[in-house]
């Protein structure tokens, strides 16, 4: 189980901000991004007071799935977008794509949606669950109950994310870019699954790339890639990562 194996690897830590990282990084503005929430409502009420209300705040996607309050945390992403007056952004994950390709298509991609934590996030909403052995059977009345569920307005809000958010030479995505391909070039696929050679091949421009979807134990700088996906779901860590002109700062809550 992917819970299991975050437990063991993620070392617990009493210092809730690592040190202040130097570099070449240079967003437009100071700014602020956030990891992969997983429905860990708790987690994120506990990290956005420590968060600088000025700046633009990134949500990278994956806000849904595996945790108790998917619903609650789509709800409250919906209004903090919709009221910042363009300050807070939210990105498109892979689960948002699971679930929104399931509502378009129940029979296809039920067992995809399901077998990634798309059951947590269907009772978050309140809907009753048949037995396992009968939820392939109940995709289209599971799919129905669901649209009414979010509403028109939060299913809307979801399809229309982003894939990517750019400041300076500082571009947010969810899983990750293609590092021989420019800025605006980029697949779906990619920005959303991720890419096989990303972090691992250093892009030849002096972009930096901020992405979660792949969870580390810590967060991480790599050939100018910040990782900030640090299983918030299964470790307790929800990690942000402010950034200015020439350094990074994590913070997390324990």
């Amino acid at each position: 189980m992917i819970t299991d194996w975050i437990r063991r690897q993620f070392r617990p830590s009493t210092d809730q901000n690592t040190d202040l990282v130097s570099c070449d990084i240079a967003p437009a503005e100071q700014l602020t991004a956030v990891g992969d929430i997983h429905g860990r409502l708790d987690l994120l009420q506990a990290l956005l007071p420590r968060l600088n209300d000025q700046r633009p705040l990134v949500f990278v996607g994956d806000y849904i799935d595996r945790g108790p309050y998917s619903a609650q945390v789509l709800r409250q992403l919906h209004h903090l977008s919709k009221t910042s007056e363009g300050r807070v952004q939210c990105l498109l994950g892979n689960h948002e794509e699971m679930l929104l390709r399931f509502v378009d298509d129940p029979q296809r991609y039920i067992n995809l949606w399901f077998h990634n934590g798309g059951l947590q996030t269907l009772a978050s909403f309140g809907i009753p669950l048949p037995s396992e052995t009968e939820i392939s059977e109940h995709g289209p009345e599971l799919a129905k109950q669901l649209r009414r569920a979010m509403g028109k307005d939060l299913l809307t809000w979801l399809a229309d994310l982003p894939l990517t958010w750019t400041s300076g030479n500082v571009a947010l995505v969810h899983a990750a870019l293609d590092p021989r391909q420019p800025l605006n070039e980029q697949s779906r696929q990619i920005c959303l699954w991720g890419h096989p050679m990303f972090p691992r091949l250093s892009r030849c421009d002096t972009q930096w790339v901020v992405h979660g979807h792949t969870i580390v134990n810590r967060p991480r700088i790599r050939n100018r890639v910040v990782s900030i996906d640090t299983g918030a779901f299964a470790s307790g860590r929800l990690t942000a990562v402010e950034i200015q002109s020439g350094s990074v700062r994590f913070l997390s809550t324990v």
